[in-house]
């Protein structure tokens, strides 16, 4: 049947970039959110002739679709999706929508941490390389949007389990999964195996002329691997042992294996330091090779590129103590890298909506790093039967500049405060990115 009707929920980045697709392709489109968008937002669909409401969903509009276009941030159990999917209508996400309009090359990068990281770097590594690039999926602007707009030979897409849960026929070229821990539990009732299973969906649809990249030293990726087909090579990554093929550390030297000749670089070269980075890195690196970006300009780019913003960025040293900006840190395994790459005493700020976290694999971190918790959310009780009698000093705060001001006046000469929180933001801010420039500003202020 010919897709005619579309409708899209959710008028953010990626509802809009649908829109705008579906709307070149002579389709009648409309586009609902339950809440308010932005003006910018609605200037662009205005521009492109897009009608939309908001405050609220119609259904007599909304069952008339051919095909629903679901944002990622919009859960699958919304009522009126439900009886959307009971009346036939087919629910996908932006990416499955964009992937039918486009041959470009679709590197897809998900996993529950170091995915923006990766897509970032991987995108400074091909654009530096020259090769006609586009970052998109969970980053920057929507995949679709740059389909109906722009023209790009590959593109870079940080892909959400949000996202991977709306995919059905899309394949990636090349995927990579950096890892699988615990997140976003509330989404998946609170079931682990749903998550993981929902984060094995980028290699769907992958044949022998693909490539997946994965982490070699995470033992629940390993254990799920029968999901990728039997013909789709592997290239796995470990800085614990050596591999054949794919990326491995060798007398403090990467060493990445593709058949290509094999590729090398001293440790200590890397633009990204942390045992975390060293992954992202040999993830961004594979998929390089794989493309064919020469050495020596891999070399160059893993060596000069800026880490991305809220992601363990040093924002201050303020007599003797330093600041940093972790606030992309929203589940347990985030901080537990950030916790674990420092070396230095800890007055951690941590808190905010916990989606079900388990923080036991923190508690031998924070026995020998972490002088005080400063708890910065609503409601702190479960950071608090967590860490009570582990620290020193727990204390809470409902503001940024209070938990700031708070750590600088009880912390010591060659103390570290770092902002890591663990948990989502949406108690006390917009996002991760508000949070952070409010622990920037309020160190500003000191």
């Amino acid at each position: 049947m010919a897709i005619r009707n579309i409708v899209v929920f959710g008028g953010g980045e990626s509802g809009t970039g649908a829109a705008i697709l579906a709307k070149s392709k002579k389709m009648n489109v409309f586009l609902t959110d339950k809440g308010q968008i932005t003006e910018a937002y609605k200037n662009v669909l205005s521009q492109h002739g897009i009608a939309y409401e908001e405050g609220g969903h119609s259904p007599e509009k909304i069952f008339r679709a051919d095909e629903i276009i679901k944002s990622p941030g919009i859960p699958d159990t919304v009522p009126i999706l439900l009886e959307a999917k009971e009346k036939g209508i087919a629910v996908i996400s932006e990416i499955e929508f964009a992937g039918r309009y486009t041959n470009a090359k679709c590197i897809c990068i998900s996993g529950s941490n170091g995915k923006t990281t990766t897509s970032l770097l991987l995108y400074h590594i091909l654009k530096n390389a020259g090769i006609n690039v586009g970052l998109a999926g969970n980053i920057g602007q929507s995949f679709a949007k740059q389909v109906a707009l722009e023209q790009h030979d590959v593109y870079v897409l940080e892909i959400s389990s949000f996202q991977l849960d709306g995919m059905f026929d899309f394949k990636a070229d090349i995927a990579v999964l950096t890892n699988i821990t615990p997140d976003h539990m509330d989404r998946y009732d609170h079931d682990f195996s749903k998550y993981a299973s929902s984060k094995m969906r980028v290699v769907r649809n992958m044949g022998k002329k693909d490539s997946f990249i994965f982490c070699h030293d995470d033992p629940e990726i390993r254990k799920l691997l029968h999901h990728v087909a039997k013909d789709v090579p592997l290239y796995p990554f470990s800085i614990k042992e050596a591999l054949v093929q794919g990326a491995w550390l060798e007398n403090d030297q990467i060493k990445i294996e593709t058949g290509q000749n094999t590729f090398d670089m001293t440790l200590e070269k890397l633009a990204l330091q942390g045992k975390h980075n060293i992954y992202n890195s040999m993830a961004a690196g594979i998929a390089a090779r794989l493309l064919d970006v020469r050495k020596s300009s891999l070399k160059d780019s893993l060596s000069d590129f800026k880490n991305v913003e809220h992601r363990l960025e040093h924002v201050a040293n303020v007599h003797g103590i330093e600041f940093i900006n972790d606030s992309k840190a929203t589940n347990v395994n985030s901080t537990w890298y950030a916790l674990e790459s420092l070396n230095k005493s800890i007055v951690w700020i941590a808190g905010g909506i916990d989606k079900g976290n388990d923080y036991s694999d923190l508690i031998p971190l924070v026995k020998e790093k972490v002088r005080r918790i400063i708890c910065l959310g609503k409601d702190n009780k479960a950071l608090y039967d967590a860490f009570s009698g582990s620290v020193e000093d727990i204390s809470q705060t409902q503001s940024m500049n209070d938990a700031v001001q708070y750590a600088y006046e009880n912390g010591q000469l060659g103390d570290c405060v770092l902002l890591s929180p663990a948990c989502a933001s949406f108690d006390l801010f917009k996002n991760y990115e508000e949070r952070g420039w409010a622990f920037k500003n309020a160190v500003k202020k000191l």
